[in-house]
């Protein structure tokens, strides 16, 4: 009876343990083996833009990467997001119709992924891997416009690539959260009237979005992302799942503006029911050397009306309102938001950086040094 009972104890604690590995959300903010962590770092967020998983590809970029997670360690830094299928170039791979028929072409894609991820272990950093891209418009072959367009197409990339994916790499510790796709608003049609405010695009006339060409409407955008997330989710519970936003007008329901990406607007477009948001991910920019009035870098995070966590996943300082890196990653840290990525590391590195070491001993809003 004693055996048993410490048997079953060990075992609960070992569970507790697994669990407490992996970074999770806690109202407003992320835990991570039971702490309350910032996630400082930066963009990559590629070394050969769509060229950088499978079909053997890795093997080529690997030495580079890891050298800019040793020196994303070094600055004092613990996360990272990096680019993926991008708009399809070179993986998955399609049919002639636009079918998804394999992770890629060599069957190297997840192998690639997976090692990626144990790079990330060894340097502590948790990896924000990006699915997809719609900031710039390359898509020739209309293979994301498939996806977007055909849940049937869509659901072949879930069905041979995404589930055996997140199967793969299911609780690895350095997998810190999934982000479906980088600025959609990229390809939003804009001005659209629609009598549900979710698909609704009347109040981003004039605002900048569709700058990648006007391709979608938020119906079709969101049930993207909302079957994608629902699929990670039934593979992954524990998972965590964004959207990189190229501005928070299109993320929240305060400035007169609506929050596209809630719980219900996801739902309303594609019906799966876990295919939600964890934490959101807004993006800032300044223009002529100001921030609109809807920028993070002028407000706090409470005053976004959310929920959830808000991290701020670019921004740099040539585009920083005037401020340098350590006064842009110092206010993000202050004003309550639960993180900060710089864009990027691979072009602006050494600048980046040093915003990165400015709070690396902060802990006033969670700790930044992690052990994963």
């Amino acid at each position: 009876m004693t055996f048993l009972i410490t048997y079953i104890i060990g075992v609960l604690f070992v569970s507790e343990e697994v669990f407490a590995s992996r970074l999770s959300v806690s109202g407003n903010h992320f835990m991570l083996n039971g702490e309350k962590v910032f996630l400082s770092g930066g963009n990559l967020p590629w070394i050969n833009y769509a060229y950088d998983f499978g079909n053997n590809q890795w093997a080529g970029v690997k030495s580079r990467v890891e050298n800019q997670m040793k020196m994303l360690r070094d600055a004092g830094g613990n996360s990272l997001r990096l680019w993926i299928h991008i708009q399809g170039e070179t993986s998955p791979q399609f049919d002639n119709n636009g079918y998804v028929v394999a992770t890629d072409r060599q069957g190297t894609f997840i192998s690639d992924f997976k090692d990626m991820l144990n790079l990330a272990q060894r340097y502590d950093i948790l990896v924000v891997p990006t699915l997809w891209n719609a900031a710039v418009d390359q898509d020739r072959s209309h293979r994301l416009d498939g996806l977007l367009l055909d849940p049937r197409k869509l659901a072949s990339y879930i069905q041979i690539v995404l589930t055996p994916l997140v199967k793969a790499v299911k609780g690895h510790p350095a997998l810190g959260a999934w982000d479906i796709m980088n600025e959609p608003e990229g390809m939003i049609k804009p001005g659209e009237s629609n009598p549900d405010p979710c698909f609704d695009t009347t109040r981003l006339q004039n605002s900048g979005a569709g700058w990648a060409g006007k391709k979608y409407n938020y119906q079709q955008m969101l049930r993207f992302i909302n079957w994608q997330a629902d699929a990670i989710k039934q593979e992954d519970p524990q998972a965590l799942v964004s959207v990189g936003v190229w501005n928070p007008k299109s993320n929240t329901d305060r400035f007169s503006m609506v929050d596209h990406y809630k719980d219900s607007c996801l739902y309303k477009a594609g019906q799966k029911t876990m295919g939600k948001l964890d934490f959101y991910q807004f993006h800032s920019y300044s223009w002529h050397g100001k921030f609109d009035n809807v920028s993070p870098f002028l407000h706090q995070w409470r005053d976004y009306g959310i929920s959830k966590p808000i991290v701020i996943g670019e921004f740099n300082r040539l585009e920083g309102g005037g401020r340098t890196m350590n006064q842009l990653f110092d206010y993000v840290y202050r004003h309550g938001y639960s993180g900060a990525w710089s864009w990027d590391l691979v072009g602006n590195g050494p600048d980046q950086r040093g915003g990165i070491s400015h709070i690396k001993d902060y802990t006033g809003n969670g700790k930044i040094a992690i052990d994963i």
